[in-house]
């Protein structure tokens, strides 16, 4: 496959995948949302890790189309189905941080080890919750 082809099909899949998560974080309950969210991958897929990285400029692409402007939770519950989708164990991650005396609550996507895929700011937030199957 060609690599425009293979752009076309991961920012497709991004754009229905952030349209869904923004509709389930209006119209679904967050205990839902984040029970969901809970489950492990069906299967494990040791050797996609290239996806990973695709998945995420594909997020990040289609999130910041001012037609779409997806805040953070949306983004991260789209990366974390296309990584859950793939076979990739992954974790929903949601913090807080002070900023100019009020709290700033943030959610991003880790993989393994601490590392982020979705919002690379992640590091000046305190980790809250985590949800997923890689723990």
């Amino acid at each position: 496959m060609k690599l425009a082809a293979i752009r076309r099909v991961y920012l497709r899949e991004a754009f229905v995948a952030i349209i869904l998560a923004r509709m389930a974080v209006r119209f679904i309950s967050p205990a839902r949302v984040f029970a969901w969210a809970n489950r492990a991958p069906r299967r494990i897929n040791r050797f996609a890790a290239n996806e990973a990285n695709w998945i995420s400029w594909a997020v990040e692409q289609m999130a910041t189309k001012p037609w779409i402007n997806a805040l953070c939770l949306p983004r991260a519950l789209a990366a974390h189905a296309m990584l859950r989708r793939r076979g990739i164990a992954s974790r929903l991650c949601i913090g807080v941080a002070r900023q100019d005396q009020a709290l700033v609550a943030h959610a991003w996507v880790e993989i393994g080890e601490g590392d982020v895929v979705v919002d690379r700011d992640a590091g000046r937030f305190t980790p809250l919750a985590q949800f997923g199957g890689a723990r």
